[in-house]
C-alpha cells in the first residue's frame, strides 16, 4: 500500500475530521492505488476517494463508467467502487473467462449515479455524512463544483484538505521509498545511455532519445528530459534541440522518469573534452553545497538550516555571489512532494521524506551547472537513492 494510513488518521483526528476526499490525481491515486488515466492527462475528468475517520465505514472509490476497465486491472486496495456517466461495452460470452473483463462487467452492472458530485454527495449521504467535519482536497475540482457541493450539502462544515494530503505524503512508506529508489536507478542508467552517444555532432535530441529509450526499457515512462549543451545548458528548463555537440560544452541533465507512479529528479553536469579551471572550481563548490546539505538532514532538523549551509557551502567553497531560493523539495508522486528547502520555511524534517537536494547555478549565455541528488531521511541521517557522486563525468570527443 502507498497510504501512509497512521499518518492519515493522525491528522484526520487533530483536526477533527469525520472523512476526507481525495479529488486530484495524485491524491486519488495515493489514497487507493487507482490510478485514473483521464485525470491524469488532461484536466477536468473527476474521480474521488472518500476516507471516514476511523472505525466509521470503508472506504469508497467514486470514477466515471469509462474508467472501469483501469479498476479491475489495476492492483487496488479499495473495494468500494461507486460509478457515474454512461460509457457501453458489450458482454461477450468469453467475458466471464477473463477475471478483469469479468470483474469490469460486475462494476458495470451496479447502479449510475449520473454525475461525478451526485455520486460523491451520494456516497457522503449515505455514511450519514450531511452534518460532519469533511475535508475536500479542493485542487482537483474545478471552480464551481466546490461552491456546488456546498449548497448540496448545507449541513456538513467543508473544509480545504489538499495541505492535509500535502502532509500526509510527505513522509513515505517503504513500498514508496523502493519506487522512488528504483526509478533513481533507472534514471541515472539513462544518462549513461544518453552519454555514450555523445560525439561531435550529436544534437540534444539525439541524447535525449537515447535517455528516454533507456528508461522505456526499464519499464519508467518518460517525464523530465532538460538536456542542454554549451550556452543552451543556462537555460533552466531547457528542452532538447538540433544544436549539436561542440569540444568543450557542458552537458546538464536535470532529469527523471516515473515508475509505478513515483518520479525521479537528478542533475548531473558531463563535460564533452576537458573542463577548464573555472568550471572545475564552480562544480566543486555546487557539490560541496549538496554533500553539507546531506552531512546536516536527520529527523527534526529546520528546512530552513538545511538552506543555510547549503548556500553558505557554495560561496564559500567558490561562488561568493551564490543565490537560490531554494535548493530542494519532497519527490514522490509529484515531482514537489514536501517539503520546499527554502529560507523561509517552518518545518522539520521527518523520518521517511524523501528529498531532492540540488545546487544549479546559471549564467546565461555561457553554461548552467548543477547537481542534485535523491535522499531517504533516515534517523541516523540521509540515505542516498542515487548510486553515482554528482562529480563531473568526462567524456572523450
Amino acid at each position: 500500500m502507498l497510504l501512509n494510513t497512521e499518518r492519515l488518521h493522525a491528522r484526520m483526528s487533530k483536526l477533527r475530521l469525520d472523512a476526507i476526499v481525495a479529488t486530484s490525481p495524485e491524491n486519488v491515486t495515493y489514497m487507493s492505488g487507482f490510478w485514473a488515466l483521464p485525470q491524469w492527462i488532461r484536466r477536468g475528468p473527476q474521480a474521488y476517494v472518500v476516507w471516514t475517520a476511523r472505525g466509521d465505514g470503508e472506504p469508497e472509490i467514486i470514477t466515471s463508467t469509462a474508467t472501469l476497465d483501469l479498476i479491475a486491472d489495476q492492483d487496488i486496495w479499495i473495494e468500494r467502487v461507486r460509478r457515474y456517466g454512461t460509457f457501453h461495452v458489450d458482454e461477450s460470452a468469453e467475458t466471464g473467462t477473463d477475471p478483469v473483463c469479468r470483474r469490469q462487467m460486475e462494476l458495470q452492472a451496479q447502479p449510475d449515479h449520473g454525475d461525478a458530485l451526485t455520486a460523491l454527495v451520494t456516497s457522503l449521504r449515505d455514511a450519514g455524512l450531511t452534518r460532519a467535519r469533511i475535508g475536500i482536497d479542493e485542487i482537483g475540482l474545478m471552480p464551481d463544483q466546490l461552491t456546488e457541493l456546498r449548497q448540496r450539502l448545507p449541513d456538513a462544515a467543508l473544509l480545504p484538505a489538499a495541505d492535509v494530503f500535502r502532509d500526509v505524503r510527505a513522509v513515505k512508506t517503504e513500498e514508496e521509498i523502493a519506487r522512488l529508489a528504483r526509478v533513481a536507478e533507472i534514471t541515472e542508467r539513462s544518462i549513461d545511455a544518453a552519454l555514450a552517444v555523445a560525439r561531435v555532432g550529436a544534437s540534444e535530441l539525439d541524447l535525449a532519445r537515447a535517455f528516454h529509450t533507456q528508461t522505456v526499457q526499464e519499464d519508467a515512462l518518460p517525464v523530465l528530459g532538460c538536456i542542454g549543451f554549451g550556452e543552451r545548458s543556462a537555460l533552466m528548463n531547457v528542452q532538447p534541440s538540433r544544436r549539436t555537440l561542440e569540444q568543450g560544452d557542458v552537458i546538464r541533465f536535470d532529469v527523471g522518469g516515473r515508475y509505478r507512479h513515483y518520479r525521479a529528479d537528478i542533475a548531473r553536469i558531463a563535460i564533452f573534452g576537458e573542463p577548464t579551471r573555472e568550471i572545475r572550481q564552480k562544480h566543486r563548490a555546487l557539490l560541496a553545497g549538496v554533500e553539507r546539505a546531506c552531512e546536516l538532514i536527520r529527523p527534526g532538523k529546520r528546512v530552513a538550516d538545511i538552506y543555510a549551509a547549503a548556500v553558505e557551502t557554495v560561496r564559500r567553497e567558490g561562488i561568493p555571489h551564490y543565490r537560490r531560493n531554494h535548493v530542494g523539495h519532497g519527490i514522490g508522486l509529484d515531482g514537489y512532494d514536501a517539503p520546499a528547502l527554502t529560507q523561509t520555511s517552518e518545518e522539520r524534517l521527518e523520518a521517511g521524506m524523501v528529498l531532492c537536494v540540488e545546487t544549479p547555478y546559471y549564467e546565461a549565455g555561457r553554461w548552467g551547472l548543477q547537481v542534485e541528488d535523491m535522499i531517504v531521511v533516515r534517523a541516523d541521517g540521509a540515505e542516498r537513492l542515487t548510486a553515482t557522486s554528482g562529480d563531473l563525468m568526462l567524456v572523450t570527443p
